[in-house]
């Protein structure tokens, strides 16, 4: 089979690839050997987000079962276009241009290698107790536990520690750091741990753990981070090399780079490549594939990519933290702005919750970190404008509805 373009892997990275190059006029193949819609869909994003959003543990359950086949559907319908092939199956290389899925042969102009990430476990000599499990097995189980032990305070051991102690399991974060969510401010993630604790929730940092037997808990969340999915892809026959984290290396074009093959047209996007382990830095990275592939330009700006943490409170962050710019040694200004302060958050009872807004010397905006009702929203508003180059003094002449939680950016920046 011969096609322009070949997709190792359906998740937001590969879905979204295949819908822009379809609709650009391409002949797409896309090869999946388990569910269409990737980790995010299936055992990440979307099923946490039906826990966060449910009053209980039975709910949630209810609420997954319900969302994920829906959306899953959805993406099917998307590579149903005439254009896309779906090939159900593992694939493996064959060369540069040729992969394998079965007993067919796929080659194509072009290839990106879209296969996400896995969870990440301690080299514990006891990492087979039974009590062990990932983020895929937790979202799995039926019977809420009575003691969770969550290893690893990243996002998603946050966002299942909030959780799950809402729905009423005894929680436990142990984190070898000496803060959680070191994307975030330290001052940001400080504020939002603390809160946390008050709600029930148990942290020992700065602890690293030698063995499992010690710890006293029905169910041992592994959080400790995620690696790249490259097993069995062979990409030796293609001439592709990984970096010494077992990512795939590739320039600003997300092309593969130190391919041996001289004429290898690969690229790797998502989590695969270990950039930016987020569904929407995926789509993104998609773009600028196609973009690449069909000879556009475009301005998508990747050094701006906005997170979210939906803990309870959420947080969410973009840009420069404070603790950098001082590691960095640049002069710059802090402005920060608090839930409790504003006419919004008091109505609604959300009154815990902080907003940092950085800017440089010039006063161009690089920054915002954020923990409280709405910060994902929030912190989007600021993202949009950093892709502008907006100044702080700009944003103080930009009218913002009163009342609303937005008001919070107006006071960090007239601070």
């Amino acid at each position: 089979m011969q096609t322009d373009l070949l997709i190792i892997g359906a998740g937001p990275g590969g879905y979204r690839a295949a819908e822009l190059a379809a609709k650009q006029g391409l002949q797409v193949v896309i090869v999946e050997q388990d569910e269409v819609g990737g980790t995010c869909l299936n055992r990440g994003c979307i099923p946490t987000k039906c826990y966060v959003h449910s009053a209980t543990f039975e709910k949630a359950c209810e609420r997954v079962a319900q969302v994920v086949p829906q959306l899953r559907q959805g993406v099917e319908g998307i590579l149903s276009h005439p254009a896309i092939t779906l090939l159900r199956g593992r694939a493996e290389f064959v060369n540069a241009q040729t992969v394998r899925v079965g007993g067919d042969c796929v080659t194509a102009n072009n290839i990106i290698i879209a296969t996400g990430s896995r969870a990440k476990l301690l080299p514990l000599t006891d990492i087979g107790d039974p009590r062990v499990v990932t983020s895929t097995e937790l979202l799995q189980m039926s019977t809420l536990p009575k003691k969770l032990c969550i290893i690893g305070a990243g996002v998603i051991g946050m966002e299942f520690a909030s959780v799950f102690q809402r729905f009423g399991s005894e929680v436990t974060v142990i984190e070898y750091l000496k803060e959680c969510l070191p994307m975030l401010d330290s001052d940001v993630a400080k504020r939002l741990r603390k809160l946390l604790e008050k709600r029930g929730i148990t942290f020992r940092m700065k602890t690293a753990v030698q063995s499992l037997a010690d710890i006293d808990a029905d169910v041992i969340l592994m959080a400790t981070g995620r690696q790249p999915n490259t097993d069995g892809l062979n990409l030796e026959a293609a001439g592709i090399a990984l970096a010494p984290n077992g990512s795939i290396p590739v320039d600003d074009n997300y092309q593969i780079v130190n391919c041996k093959s001289s004429n290898c047209n690969c690229f790797a996007i998502g989590d695969v490549n270990g950039r930016q382990m987020l569904a929407h830095a995926a789509e993104a990275q998609a773009l600028r594939v196609i973009n690449n592939i069909m000879g556009h330009a475009d301005g998508i700006r990747f050094d701006i990519i906005p997170a979210a943490i939906f803990t309870e409170p959420e947080a969410a962050c973009v840009g420069f933290s404070e603790d950098q710019l001082k590691e960095q040694g640049v002069v710059y200004h802090c402005g920060k702005a608090f839930h409790r302060a504003n006419g919004k958050a008091l109505a609604m009872g959300e009154t815990d919750g902080m907003i940092k807004l950085l800017s440089d010397a010039e006063g161009k905006i690089v920054g915002c970190h954020a923990f409280g009702a709405h910060s994902a929203d929030l912190v989007q508003e600021v993202a949009a404008l950093m892709c502008r180059d907006t100044t702080v003094a700009q944003l103080r002449d930009m009218v913002h509805i009163h009342p609303t939680l937005s008001e919070l950016l107006l006071a960090a920046a007239n601070i």
